[in-house]
């Protein structure tokens, strides 16, 4: 099954990505409840709000996988970035090319707007997601911190 496109997430996607989006909490063993999806959602419809939503469809035109992305600023680098916080592809229609599409359109949003880098983390376990990130980038040697508060 290839994926034939990618495009901006719509007010009638709802219902998809809600499925797409929880499946993605569970995949991380992430707390997630319908009033955080709520939440999720109203930033990714809200024109104002930096955080943006792709779907990417299989032939039939049915949502196979969702993206988030936002910009950051890179002060060190005096630019802006693009940085991926969520991707997850349906795992019937994994190795379909969805996950490869959706990083390339935020690439092209990316440079399209002339940020300097896409930037995203990723599980050290995620096997199977990695094997397509090393293809498409660099893994760095920065390490991640949290400090939950």
């Amino acid at each position: 099954m290839s994926t034939s496109n990618v495009r901006p997430l719509e007010n009638d996607d709802k219902e998809r990505w809600t499925e797409l989006y929880a499946a993605y909490a569970r995949f991380y063993n992430s707390t997630q409840n319908g009033e955080m999806r709520e939440q999720v959602w109203s930033w990714l419809m809200d024109e104002a709000n930096d955080l943006q939503g792709l779907v990417a469809m299989d032939k039939k035109g049915n949502v196979v996988g969702i993206a988030h992305y936002r910009p950051f600023l890179r002060p060190l680098a005096a630019s802006k970035g693009a940085f991926l916080d969520d991707l997850f592809v349906d795992p019937s229609h994994r190795g379909s090319g969805a996950a490869e599409a959706l990083i390339e359109e935020i690439k092209k949003v990316a440079e399209e707007k002339g940020w300097s880098i896409v930037r995203w983390v990723t599980a050290d376990n995620n096997y199977r997601a990695r094997a397509v990130y090393d293809r498409l980038a660099r893994k760095t040697d920065w390490l991640t911190y949290d400090i939950q508060l």
